[in-house]
């Protein structure tokens, strides 16, 4: 990050600035949806029936040979819980096209409406009763893939079009069903059949409609009848490249294809180094060429060269294919066949496969939270903070076979333990919240625990008071150690209270209180650096009366921290730190929603923040429905990055799936596993020799299991 970007807001001066977070989106809150990638990386280990990969001008592009089922999808797989369409949109194509005949017109891609035999068989299986509950009626019927081609192509009764982008010679043409049902056409002229590569943008307003070509003056027109606000969408299908028919296919190449909900997405790619080539979101296999094409070879660029390119999941190497490059995409791997073996020019290590139970750890009670932590001599170690107070809390130590018990420690209903290192020592926290009343009148107390070399043991350290502690973060600034509690409340009702910020004193050699900061009901720390400068976040959870407010940021200046922006949460109960790349982000795990005597609601949405460099704060990037999350963990594996939740609570059930997330560029995070949990209450990644893995604590059940990540 920058350091100019934080001194010039040094210098602008801090100020509290409050983001109210509407958990329930509208489909214009959607993230860029990639529709090209989307259809093409259903099956990574082939291209797909109808679909052809080639190669003009140095540049690569896929060529539809049929309307094939395979480039065509629900609209609901995309726009999620949307019953209809944004009404503010951009819409992003990279194409190639040909000197189309005169009068023919090509769809780039169509919406179109489920076919009338389609909407009977939708109204037969299902049926509402009066409290607005749906019953299945028929079961689902299988069509074989040869039926489905066969349907294809005589298909020429079937739903009408909702959207379109079609182009002829000398026109794009962007078609939609308007008002009353009629179907609208919005024409611009200009040619864009000249055999060369171009990207358009076209954005659709309130007001206007513009289409930029290769980052030029876009043309603007303004219609007479605006875009409906009403566009209703349920039940309808994407075609790429087509409407779903022979009449209409596109001839040309395609590059990208990309839907922008709620923004002009011009801005996002111009200016651009190569305006005809501006990339948004392309499929990736699309992307890296191993040959550049010259102007004066490009006819044999586009012929030759797609039979020395082969893509698929296997291919052998033979002295008939000595030179000759092969594609997994699977893999994302280049290869180059010398004759015997095919050798490795570029390959994408270390890819996640698939979730495996690897223990199940059975505990002496329910357990709260895990933490995963090194110990010199002893390697890997697990501290589990357990509710029951007569069987305490206990460290596990990783073996070959699992975690194993190590040390049983006396706790009093622990809720979080935290680990710290101070030189060569190592320490752990607990937080204690008893909920004995014999306990309670004595008053909360967490311990430190030091690392004793001599009995291979821990040791109690330091007593500290608290009250009904959530969570201890412990940090370092200028060499100075640090230790954060989260103060959840005072008796049963006082949630508004001091959380403390103590500091280490090396006369005294034990922590001391070093700063005083109200909270509601805090549930979590966490401590992040961004360049030279030090952040601590808390998850406020509940102030008596709601779980709707605010959770704080906090920024280092002068020797303690100060606010730097409040975000609205709902029973927030932990905040996760991560960067990608140069990008920085906050996940927060909203709890549930609760005012006053009305009921709670416990599937809401837990929201991804980034760090904003030019606002100088954290925005809204994604928000993941979640129920009762509690926890989020960010890992990575190789180059991919993810995130997993802990739903502990639907309203009806503990037994839930926890959900492993992959990072996916534009699309943001996307559920690529579901994990069966019983009340999970925490995360935790590690790895072991060259092996990863990832552990769940449940709140509900005397058990914990490992799951071993298997990549490849």
């Amino acid at each position: 990050m920058s350091s100019l970007i934080f001194v010039q807001l040094l210098l602008l001066g801090l100020s509290v600035i409050d983001t109210t977070t509407d958990t329930w989106r509208h489909c214009t809150d959607l993230l860029p949806l990639d529709l090209l990638s989307f259809v093409l990386e259903r099956d990574t280990s082939r291209l797909l029936p109808g679909v052809q990969m080639r190669q003009a001008g140095g540049v690569r592009g896929v060529h539809f040979s049929s309307p094939h089922t395979s480039m065509s999808f629900s609209s609901s797989q995309l726009l999620v819980n949307c019953d209809l369409f944004p009404k503010e949109f951009s819409i992003v194509v990279t194409l190639k096209a040909t000197q189309i005949v005169s009068k023919k017109n090509e769809y780039i891609f169509s919406l179109m409406e489920a076919k009338k035999e389609e909407k009977r068989a939708m109204e037969e299986k299902e049926e509402e009763d009066d409290e607005g509950n749906i019953f299945e009626r028929n079961k689902e019927r299988t069509v074989s893939e040869e039926q489905e081609k066969k349907q294809v192509k005589n298909n020429e009764g079937g739903g009408r079009i909702i959207l379109g982008l079609r182009l002829s010679r000398k026109r794009l043409h962007f078609v939609f069903k308007g008002h009353g049902g009629v179907i609208e056409n919005w024409v611009f002229r200009g040619t864009l059949a000249d055999n060369q590569w171009h990207t358009l943008v076209l954005a659709v307003g309130g007001q206007h409609v513009r289409l930029t070509v290769d980052c030029n003056s876009p043309q603007e027109i303004i219609p007479s009848r605006h875009f409906p606000s009403d566009l209703y969408i349920q039940g309808s299908r994407f075609h790429i490249g087509s409407r779903g028919k022979w009449k209409g296919l596109f001839s040309g190449l395609m590059r990208q294809l990309v839907l922008v909900p709620g923004s002009d997405a011009s801005h996002q790619i111009c200016p651009s180094s190569y305006p005809q080539l501006a990339a948004l979101s392309v499929p990736p296999f699309l992307l890296d060429l191993p040959v550049v094409a010259s102007e004066t070879n490009s006819h044999l660029t586009s012929y030759g060269l797609e039979k020395q390119v082969s893509v698929g999941l296997e291919r052998p190497c033979s002295e008939l294919l000595r030179g000759q490059l092969w594609f997994n995409p699977l893999r994302k791997g280049l290869y180059l066949c010398d004759g015997r073996v095919w050798t490795t020019v570029l390959e994408d290590h270390k890819r996640l496969d698939y979730v495996l139970e690897h223990q199940v750890l059975t505990t002496s009670s329910e357990t709260h939270d895990v933490e995963v932590f090194q110990v010199s001599g002893m390697g890997l170690m697990a501290a589990m903070a357990h509710r029951s107070t007569a069987f305490g809390s206990a460290v596990y130590q990783w073996t070959h076979t699992g975690f194993e018990l190590y040390q049983n420690i006396s706790t009093q209903g622990a809720l979080a333990w935290r680990h710290f290192n101070m030189g060569k020592n190592v320490f752990l926290v607990v937080s204690n919240s008893p909920t004995n009343n014999r306990f309670k009148s004595e008053g909360d107390f967490s311990v430190i625990y030091k690392w004793s070399k001599r009995r291979k043991q821990f040791v109690k350290f330091q007593i500290l008071q608290t009250h009904c502690a959530r969570d201890w973060e412990a940090f370092t600034i200028k060499r100075q150690t640090y230790l954060a509690v989260a103060n959840h409340r005072i008796g049963n009702n006082n949630h508004t209270i001091d959380s403390v910020i103590y500091k280490w004193n090396r006369l005294t050699k034990s922590f001391e209180a070093h700063q005083k900061l109200q909270t509601s009901g805090a549930y979590d720390w966490e401590f992040f650096t961004v360049g030279p400068y030090h952040f601590l976040v808390v998850a406020n959870a509940f102030d008596g009366v709601t779980t709707s407010v605010d959770s704080v940021i906090y920024i280092w200046l002068n020797g303690s921290f100060q606010v730097f922006q409040t975000i609205k949460t709902f029973c927030a109960t932990d905040w996760e730190m991560f960067q990608i790349g140069s990008r920085v982000f906050l996940a927060v795990a909203n709890g549930h929603r609760l005012y006053g005597n009305g009921p709670s609601r416990y599937a809401i949405n837990s929201t991804i923040y980034e760090l904003d460099m030019n606002g100088q704060l954290f925005v809204r990037f994604q928000d993941i429905l979640t129920y009762s999350a509690v926890d989020w963990e960010f890992f990575s594996l190789g180059e991919e990055y993810f995130l997993v939740v802990a739903n502990s609570f639907n309203g009806e059930s503990y037994s839930l799936n926890s959900i492993l997330y992959r990072w996916q560029g534009y699309e943001g995070f996307v559920p690529v596993h579901w994990l069966p949990t019983i009340g999970c209450s925490d995360w935790e990644f590690f790895s072991s020799k060259g092996e990863s893995y990832l552990i769940y604590s449940s709140a509900k059940a005397p058990l914990s299991k490992v799951f071993k990540l298997k990549i490849y």
